[in-house]
C-alpha cells in the first residue's frame, strides 16, 4: 500500500468527500485506513468500568484506501504517488522512496 501511518490524506469519494485528516491506522490485508475525523460512526454502549455512564460513543470507522489520496506537502492538493529507487549512501543498498506525481517532491 502506498498510504502509510501519519500521512495527510484527502477523501475523494463518499459522504466525507473533500475532508482531509491524518491516517491513524493502516490495515494492509483489507486495504483500509482509519483517518482522523473521517467516517464517524456512533456506538451505543452499556455502562461498564471503563465508561461508568455508558451512552453513545463516536468512533472513526475504516475507509477503503482507494477513496483517499495523499496530500502533496508542497501544494497542499491531493496527488498521485509514484516510487523511485535510489542508492542509500550509508548502507550502499537500494532504497524505494515515494514521490509526488505532480511536483516530483519526495514524500517522507
Amino acid at each position: 500500500m502506498k498510504i502509510h501511518k501519519n500521512d495527510n490524506v484527502m477523501v475523494i469519494t463518499g459522504n466525507d468527500k473533500g475532508k482531509s485528516g491524518k491516517v491513524l491506522k493502516v490495515y494492509p490485508s483489507n486495504s483500509k485506513v482509519i483517518v482522523e475525523g473521517i467516517n464517524i460512526r456512533k456506538r451505543h454502549t452499556k455502562p461498564n468500568q471503563k465508561n461508568p455512564q455508558g451512552g453513545i460513543l463516536e468512533k472513526e470507522a475504516p475507509i477503503h484506501v482507494s477513496n483517499v489520496m495523499l496530500i502533496d506537502p508542497k501544494s497542499n492538493k491531493p496527488t498521485r504517488l509514484g516510487s523511485q529507487i535510489i542508492i542509500d549512501e550509508k548502507t550502499k543498498k537500494n532504497k524505494r522512496i515515494r514521490i509526488s506525481r505532480d511536483s516530483g517532491e519526495m514524500i517522507q
